[in-house]
């Protein structure tokens, strides 16, 4: 039996310092020999990325409102399975949700996987305090199993002290670590939070920094017994089952390529996975240094930070007038967000343009403010190369990025979404199509929008079939 040692590392709020205790006690528990797999909840890209790093393992995303409540269960229960502890990092303050409900929280999730919560709390310019809010924590849902507290940002050994024996006298909870204030350069910011650990200038010694922080100021051996002394979710295992043997009605295995670098970062895991479960296999692509598209049947795009490659996607003209002239032959593309500006004419960035792909008529701009944050709900109202009509697809934006063209939709180019929730590209319209491209600003996840791997495997499938014949046609 697998007792899936688990934690949901919370907090009181966003920044209140999840992402470094988590990574601490991903590096702590990796240094004592463990199997880790780090879990995300919410649809964040980049802290996941960080986790990946320092968990030697791929993170993955646990979302109710992208994927439902079931999904994130069996999701956990296949993703863990095997491992010696699994940390999932949350997201916000834990109640905190799209209602008063508190619909899709960190909480709820907590709840579906049964696990014990660790709560770490931003001490700055509070003492005695701080119990009040943690004794309002534990009884604000008797569900959720709040199991210690992890107190952040002190000034020093008096102000600890208060803290601790506050917490320890009103809410009976153990002080399970207590980590001074930090200096912020280890890990900078940018707009959409922390910088991508692909562009850190040294990953390795900032993570091996929170390995070292959690060794001195953490109570790492309590911690993990807290993870092993859970509620075993076998019990829960058998939608999980069922899906591991559904039985896919597979084309001739198809190559997908994902142009993944430092430029275009934003990938679930369980996207890859859906499209290799369709019989896909997926290769990588790189924007920065390819030269020249690689014979592939499909292509995705993910998400990232063009702006800040943009002169190094500008100059790789080769790689950019290669990928035009594929499209030009049919090939199927899937593109999200950073994919979408990069297929666009041009990014404008300090009054500079930088040429991009141009397969689509438009150009995009770098704004001070977010032009679109949060889940969305798309409708699809118009043919296009992966999703049929009347399909509704949750997602989530967030991008500063904005399109400033009006785009007149023709037969050669149109809008395939409408906006229920959220902002797309123009005027409430999203999923710009040409030929057999869809580009969108609305991320998916696979394992809410199960349409998306299987049509775009399907795609690639009759591209590849198109080739085939083309080429015997021609004699090779």
């Amino acid at each position: 039996m697998n007792n899936y040692p688990r934690l949901v590392i919370a907090g009181l709020k966003g920044g209140a310092g999840k992402t470094t205790l988590s990574l601490g006690l991903l590096r702590a528990f990796r240094g004592k020999g463990l199997r880790v797999v780090p879990f995300k909840k919410g649809p964040d890209y980049i802290d996941a990325g960080w986790l990946a790093s320092a968990a030697d393992h791929p993170c993955y995303n646990l979302d109710p409102y992208l994927v439902g409540r079931d999904r994130v269960l069996s999701s956990f229960v296949m993703h863990a399975k095997g491992s010696d502890a699994a940390v999932i990092e949350g997201n916000r303050g834990l109640f905190d949700g799209m209602d008063e409900e508190g619909s899709y929280s960190t909480a709820e999730v907590a709840k579906i996987l049964r696990s014990p919560v660790i709560l770490t709390v931003d001490c700055t310019k509070a003492t005695r305090t701080i119990a009040a809010l943690v004794l309002g924590v534990e009884r604000f849902d008797r569900d959720v199993v709040l199991k210690g507290v992890v107190l952040s940002q002190l000034a020093g050994s008096r102000h600890e002290s208060v803290i601790r024996k506050s917490i320890e006298k009103y809410c009976g909870l153990p002080v399970l670590g207590a980590i001074p204030r930090l200096d912020s350069g280890v890990f900078p910011e940018r707009h959409m939070g922390l910088l991508p650990h692909q562009e850190h200038p040294d990953t390795a010694a900032a993570i091996s920094f929170m390995q070292e922080l959690a060794g001195r100021y953490l109570d790492v051996e309590e911690i993990l017994k807290i993870a092993r002394d859970v509620e075993p979710l076998d019990a829960w295992q058998g939608q999980e089952d069922r899906e591991s043997r559904v039985a896919y009605d597979l084309p001739s295995q198809t190559t997908i390529g994902v142009i993944r670098d430092s430029a275009f970062q934003f990938y679930y895991p369980e996207n890859l996975e859906e499209l290799r479960r369709n019989g896909a296999a997926v290769v990588e692509v790189s924007a920065l240094q390819g030269k020249q598209m690689p014979d592939l049947d499909a292509l995705y795009i993910g998400g990232g930070f063009p702006e800040t490659h943009a002169v190094s996607l500008a100059e790789n003209v080769l790689f950019r007038d290669s990928l035009r002239k594929e499209i030009g032959k049919g090939l199927p593309v899937y593109a999200e967000c950073g994919g979408l500006m990069y297929l666009g004419k041009g990014l404008l960035l300090d009054g500079r343009m930088y040429p991009m792909a141009g397969v689509f008529p438009m150009h995009f701009s770098l704004e001070r403010k977010p032009q679109a944050h949060g889940y969305s709900v798309a409708e699809v109202v118009k043919r296009n190369p992966f999703f049929p009509e009347g399909t509704i697809l949750k997602g989530h934006e967030f991008h500063y990025s904005k399109a400033y063209d009006d785009i007149e939709e023709t037969e050669v180019i149109s809008f395939a979404f409408t906006m229920k929730r959220g902002q797309g590209i123009l005027e409430k319209k999203d999923g710009i199509c040409y030929k057999n491209v869809l580009a969108t600003y609305t991320h998916l996840h696979a394992f809410g929008a199960g349409e998306w791997a299987a049509g775009l495997v399907r795609q690639a499938a009759e591209f590849k079939e198109k080739k085939v014949l083309q080429r015997s046609l021609n004699g090779g």
